[in-house]
């Protein structure tokens, strides 16, 4: 880790990078799609490495994805990198990637290869938060949209449209979730050793590690996340990432 960076002297971060791509329309894993030339996975990787927050890399990838397997072995970074195949849902690509990193981390960072431009900021705001204490920390960024709570709609209102409003929450205390999302080495072991035992259906309920933190009664405090830490998950997405690429924006905030 760069000395200018304050927080544990060992973190480990996983890079889940095991999502099929089907709303991109390309036909292949999404962490293959090419963004400028390059796969979606190298340039998170690229972008993990430059934070220099990382002691060990373990990526998440499809089971037998040739592909993605080579490219990691190709990357020269600045720290030892594992490679595992994913599971069935996110928990276990997960706890795959953790199982694989080294024991004595002080804390494990999860962030999603589809946020391939999340700049070294964020990384080190998540890091540093761990670093004054904090068990679990997640960046996060304001909702501007005005968000409604609904419900399906049944009986002869289902011809009308199908679902009606429940309720507006007030949008100033709800904040967007971003990757990478940070943990106390020990605390997220334990969480996904919990989550090692949901069934189906509570497993593809967990959308976020927090979520798991949460289930134990860990504090989730919050920092402040990115624009440019876009979710890359449609073709609309994907035109947005390759135009801030050409404009020459590095991963960095102004």
């Amino acid at each position: 880790m760069s000395e200018s960076i304050p927080g544990p002297h060992r973190v480990g971060v996983i890079l889940v990078a095991g999502g099929s791509g089907q709303r991109l329309g390309y036909g292949m894993p999404k962490a293959q799609v090419p963004l400028a030339g390059e796969m979606l996975l190298a340039h998170a990787l690229r972008g993990v490495d430059a934070s220099g927050v990382a002691s060990h890399i373990s990526v998440a990838v499809p089971a037998a994805d040739v592909a993605l397997r080579a490219l990691c072995t190709a990357m020269r970074l600045g720290c030892p990198i594992t490679v595992v195949d994913g599971g069935a849902t996110r928990s276990d690509s997960v706890r795959a990637a953790l199982n694989s990193l080294p024991g004595d981390l002080h804390a494990v960072l999860v962030h999603d290869a589809a946020r391939a431009l999340a700049p070294a900021q964020v990384f080190h705001r998540v890091v540093s938060a761990l670093a004054a204490g904090a068990e679990a920390v997640i960046p996060a960024v304001p909702v501007v949209d005005t968000v409604k709570s609904v419900e399906p709609t049944g009986g002869s209102e289902a011809a009308l449209a199908p679902f009606r409003v429940t309720g507006t929450p007030d949008r100033s205390s709800l904040r967007a979730v971003q990757t990478p999302q940070g943990f106390e080495a020990g605390l997220l072991r334990r969480a996904h050793a919990e989550a090692a035992e949901f069934d189906e259906k509570r497993a593809a309920a967990i959308t976020d590690d927090a979520m798991l933190a949460e289930s134990l009664g860990a504090t989730v405090h919050v920092v402040e996340g990115s624009d440019m830490s876009l979710k890359i998950t449609t073709p609309l997405d994907l035109l947005l990432a390759e135009a801030v690429l050409s404009n020459g924006t590095s991963m960095q905030e102004d």
